[in-house]
């Protein structure tokens, strides 16, 4: 079959190798000039490795990458960074269960009630029984109005914001089932994977169409056809294929797809989301000393969700010797945070930064502002009713993003499976 992919994340990507390798004609058309979708990178001036606009890594039962990296013959490396939390103007590593119950900002039987709720939800293996069930009046209920204050609210809060409420305890089960204390990186960096992944596609017949962007598909009974333009100066052209996979998120698909049922239209539009802002920071010297490679800000105050040191993880010397770190947040698309500068917005940042390293801005090197519109589903209750399914109502159009990733969080190992997935119902 002819078979056309539109977007060169990693779930068009491991779509399109899985269905090369089965004999198929696969075309992949990416508006970037380069591949990764969420996870793509870039390079500064003496770095070795490029770096993820957006922080990245795997767990090491990220099965479906890492099977997929052995595969094709890609190192990867595996590091146990240390996670902290930010409580009541300290830094404090929670990370473990020894952690958990060495942990000063709450009561002995607190701290061992936190405890015995994790290990509970990390062993329970019936996710479907916990989908409707809210993650705030469980974890307030079960652990305790004090450790929810003090740990889970304020990190609820700063991921979710209006939607707070609303998310299914599934989906906070995920987050507790899939950790582990040990991490993993592709070695070189995700574009350096993606690219390797790019050329094995090539080497088996597929072809890639950079810089493309995707106006319209157009459909019948038969054929899907895409019309696409491959730069600004350039006319637009169509090719007639017999599968589309479209990997978009939903509001894309629906720009580019306006033949799609009124009611199909408004179901996929209650799936709700947030856009993702990254300012990264370059330093001469570590911003976290202690050597904490995650913090998760426990302040409902606090401007920032997350820091993440990078080369906390990572050694610095494939950056140069630089101190690199990721101040994160998840927002709604139209946040205010999402059309200002990165020199405007580390002004807001600045007064809580100077709480954790009052010295850090003499060590600044540079600093980038990256956002996207689309980051992180919103789950709410009984989430698996609404996941839309990979066949569209349009024929022959497949439809495969990160809303259909559940009940666990959104990522490149499960943007893998999705592609895997949807490639072999295709084949089949």
């Amino acid at each position: 079959m002819k078979i056309g992919i539109i977007g060169a994340g990693f779930t068009g990507l491991s779509a399109a190798y899985d269905l090369v390798k089965n004999g198929h004609e696969v075309s992949v058309f990416e508006k970037d000039s380069k591949p990764g979708g969420l996870a793509i990178g870039y390079k500064e001036p003496g770095w070795e490795w490029t770096l993820e606009k957006h922080y990245h890594h795997w767990f090491t039962n990220d099965r479906n990458i890492l099977n997929l990296a052995k595969e094709i013959n890609y190192k990867v490396l595996i590091n146990r960074p240390k996670t902290s939390v930010y409580v009541d103007g300290n830094l404090y590593q929670l990370d473990s269960p020894r952690s958990v119950i060495l942990f000063p900002r709450l009561s002995v039987f607190d701290r061992f009630r936190m405890a015995g709720v994790i290990g509970i939800l990390r062993y329970f293996p019936f996710w479907k029984l916990l989908e409707g069930i809210k993650t705030e009046e469980f974890l307030s209920k079960t652990m305790g109005e004090k450790a929810y204050e003090k740990i889970w609210e304020p990190q609820l809060k700063n991921k979710f914001g209006d939607f707070t409420k609303d998310i299914a305890l599934s989906w906070f089960w995920a987050r507790i089932k899939k950790r582990t204390p040990s991490l993993v990186y592709p070695q070189g960096g995700f574009l350096a994977f993606a690219q390797t992944l790019v050329a094995k596609i090539e080497k088996a017949g597929g072809k890639l169409y950079f810089n493309t962007e995707v106006k319209e598909i157009i459909c019948d009974k038969e054929m899907a056809e895409i019309k696409f333009q491959e730069s600004l100066k350039t006319k637009t052209k169509n090719e007639k294929f017999d599968k589309v996979i479209v990997t978009l998120p939903s509001f894309f698909f629906i720009k580019i797809a306006p033949s799609l049922p009124e009611d199909y239209k408004r179901e996929l539009l209650t799936l709700k989301g947030l856009g993702a802002i990254n300012l990264v920071l370059r330093l001469k010297e570590k911003f976290l000393k202690d050597g904490t490679y995650w913090l998760s800000v426990c302040d409902k105050k606090s401007p920032i969700m997350a820091i993440v040191e990078h080369t906390n993880f990572i050694d610095n010397k494939h950056y140069n010797n630089e101190h690199i770190v990721y101040l994160g947040n998840y927002l709604p698309s139209d946040h205010p945070y999402m059309k200002i500068t990165a020199d405007e917005l580390l002004k807001i940042y600045d007064p809580y930064l100077r709480k954790i390293n009052r010295n850090y801005k003499s060590s600044i090197i540079n600093f980038k502002l990256f956002q996207v519109p689309f980051a992180q589903p919103i789950i709410p209750v009984n989430y698996s009713k609404i996941v839309p399914p990979f066949q569209t109502p349009l024929p022959n159009v497949y439809l495969a993003n990160i809303q259909q990733v559940y009940p666990w969080d959104r990522g490149t190992n499960y943007a893998v499976e999705l592609g895997q997935k949807v490639a072999r119902l295709i084949d089949e």
